[in-house]
């Protein structure tokens, strides 16, 4: 294909390594003879096994049939990745989700780089595939990151180097996994986002951490917001006064709660001893923007 080159560049080039490493090393033909290691193969979807190293747990059904109708009308772009295990069986080392695409819509083979790989090889390959190609939640890149490190034995900086970010990025997604469990499974249902989560990280006590999370969770607070309030946690323990983040008076709070219910949006409302206050609306795009003001207007 013409564009391999630019298919592999795309993976970073800790897996394009691998994938070029494996294909020097086991370019021999198959049992069958048919085709040789390290090309492009058309494999019977019964012929693939699981793979059991597979980091990410969950699949958004929606986003399946999504992928699934986009291989119906453009087939598969990116082939599967498979370890070679006898005659006519493979393990499947990355690509879950293109599978179970085509499961869906009855496909009975699809195409796949077939690799003999070990299984510290196998993890690796999965891994830096899914950071690179999946979008997988903060905590499952934690995760990843974390078993890159303590299952293949590589250090931090190389690390940073196969998924292609820089070592304090892949520092602080790694702190994610000290933190209580409460905080981590909001990270993973999406409650609360990875700049909530990081804001967190620097509250010492896993108490004030948990407090924190309530009421992130009760007023939907935004990530400046919770920033602010970690730095007034702060200067607390240091012994400075800071004033004290009160909740909204009754009516205030039944407004913004009206207007994030009526507007799909984010409203923050402040409001001083004076009565005179602020109301922020967040949007997300252009038209994002223009939804928000056709139903300001209607």
């Amino acid at each position: 294909m013409s564009d391999s080159h630019g298919k592999k560049k795309a993976l970073g080039r800790g897996l394009s390594a691998l994938l070029e490493n494996s294909e020097s090393e086991n370019s021999h033909k198959e049992i069958s003879g048919a085709y040789m290691s390290g090309t492009v193969a058309l494999v019977q979807i019964g012929q693939i096994e699981p793979n059991p190293f597979q980091p990410r747990a969950q699949f958004n059904e929606t986003e399946l049939r999504e992928l699934a109708a986009s291989i119906q009308e453009h087939g598969i772009i990116q082939p599967l990745t498979l370890r070679k295990i006898g005659h006519e069986r493979y393990q499947l080392i990355a690509g879950e989700r293109r599978l179970k695409a085509s499961k869906l819509i009855g496909i009975t083979e699809v195409p796949a780089y077939v690799r003999i790989a070990n299984d510290e090889q196998m993890l690796e390959m999965a891994l830096v595939e899914n950071i690179q190609r999946e979008e997988l939640n903060p905590l499952e890149i934690a995760i990843s990151f974390q078993r890159l490190l303590e299952e293949c034995r590589i250090k931090q900086e190389e690390l940073s180097q196969k998924v292609g970010k820089d070592r304090s990025t892949v520092s602080n997604y790694i702190r994610l996994l000290k933190l209580p469990t409460e905080i981590q499974v909001a990270v993973r249902d999406n409650l609360i986002t990875m700049g909530h989560a990081r804001a967190l990280i620097s509250v010492e006590d896993e108490k004030t951490q948990l407090v924190t999370l309530k009421k992130i969770l009760e007023r939907k607070l935004s990530v400046r917001e919770v920033e602010e309030s970690v730095r007034n946690i702060g200067k607390e323990k240091a012994g400075h006064q800071v004033p004290r983040i009160n909740l909204l008076p009754g009516k205030f709070e039944k407004a913004r709660t009206s207007l994030h219910q009526k507007l799909q949006s984010d409203v923050e409302l402040t409001v001083n001893r004076k009565g005179a206050g602020t109301i922020k609306i967040t949007f997300k795009s252009n038209e994002d923007f223009d939804r928000i003001i056709s139903k300001i207007d209607s």
